[in-house]
């Protein structure tokens, strides 16, 4: 009996292959949805933006860190040169000054303490100028020769020169020297020895502990 060319899926009975599951078998799929469809691209949005975020912090950091090294760096090295010019400036100024000095102070001069001291340069004073004249003293004027009025006449010498207490006296017990003198009795009196004798003309003074007055003048000739 010939088919009749009718016939077709439906004319045979159906069994438990002919159900399939609803919606597209096999490569004939339906229409994706738009978020299906969109998703990997936005996979790869996120993924170049984190790559871009993590590529900026890294360059960044590096760069922060590089430029922070130059600034510290160039910070010592201005600190570092300040230093030195101020370490050599007060050197320079010191040196000019010295310099200055030596040039200021003249040939051959010395120093305080090389040049000598006032005890040292000077002489030291002597008995006639560290005391004074005491034209007050009480003078006794002995005549030991055999002139009358010899004494009186010398001790109005001293009285003419400012010598008020002369007096003129006879030699007594006196032991007489042998040559005209002035004898004083202390050396608080040895200046107005000196004086007297200098007023009399007469060369030689000599201390005599033991004399009755501060000043005795004993003429011999």
């Amino acid at each position: 009996m010939a088919r009749k060319d009718s016939e077709g899926y439906d004319s045979y009975p159906k069994d438990a292959y002919d159900d399939p599951p609803q919606g597209p078998v096999g490569v004939h799929r339906g229409a994706r949805s738009l978020g299906v469809r969109l998703t990997p691209f936005v996979i790869v949005i996120i993924a170049a933006v984190a790559a871009g975020v993590l590529f900026w912090s890294i360059f960044s950091g590096e760069a922060a860190n590089l430029l922070r090294g130059r600034v510290s760096s160039s910070s010592i090295s201005s600190a570092q040169v300040a230093q030195t010019t101020t370490a050599a400036a007060p050197s320079e100024s010191s040196s000019e000054s010295a310099s200055a000095s030596e040039s200021a102070s003249p040939a051959g001069s010395t120093s305080p303490s090389e040049s000598a001291s006032p005890s040292e340069s000077s002489e030291a004073p002597t008995p006639e100028e560290s005391q004074q004249v005491n034209k007050a003293a009480a003078i006794s004027v002995v005549n030991g020769t055999t002139r009358e009025g010899y004494a009186s006449t010398e001790a109005q010498k001293l009285v003419a020169d400012g010598y008020p207490n002369a007096t003129p006296m006879n030699p007594g017990d006196m032991a007489l020297p042998g040559q005209t003198v002035v004898w004083y009795q202390n050396d608080a009196d040895l200046a107005t020895a000196q004086a007297v004798a200098s007023t009399l003309g007469i060369a030689t003074i000599e201390q005599a502990p033991g004399i009755g007055a501060p000043i005795v003048v004993v003429l011999m000739q």
